[in-house]
């Protein structure tokens, strides 16, 4: 028996694809808001929010990210590894605009637009948890 019968037994219709799966909101309760203006930096780098960042992000990211980029943002393949992004502001240019708008290669979605879905202090948190887990320089 095939696994799409297997799971449509069992009521699972939209497991078969990662691109299937429906964004997660990011509780970003006790961070500030940022504002409407889309910032080039990260606002938590630095600041006594960069904890609360972090954890927010861990959990954003595991929601969202890690069905393509791995668990702990330690890729497995199928989209980069995320631990090699540049840390700090040298990266922060990328990260945002990929986040925002996507990525599309040969007509083909490769990353989906967050922009819309997740807000500027959710994709500002997650990029702070992925500065935590810089692997870059070893």
């Amino acid at each position: 028996m095939s696994l799409a019968i297997c799971l449509s037994i069992f009521g699972v219709e939209r497991a078969l694809a990662h691109g299937d799966v429906t964004p997660q909101p990011v509780d970003t309760t006790g961070l500030p808001e940022v504002g409407k203006d889309w910032l080039e930096k990260n606002p938590y780098r630095g600041t006594k929010y960069q904890e609360l960042a972090t954890k927010i992000g861990a959990s954003g990211f595991n929601q969202n990210c890690a069905r393509c980029h791995g668990i702990e943002a330690e890729s497995g393949g199928i989209a980069p590894d995320l631990r090699y992004l540049d840390k700090g502001e040298d990266g922060d240019a990328w990260f945002i605009n990929r986040i925002r708008h996507g990525y599309t290669q040969n007509g083909i979605t490769k990353m989906p637009a967050f922009e819309g879905i997740l807000s500027q202090e959710a994709m500002w948190s997650i990029r702070t948890y992925l500065d935590s887990r810089y692997q870059g320089d070893q």
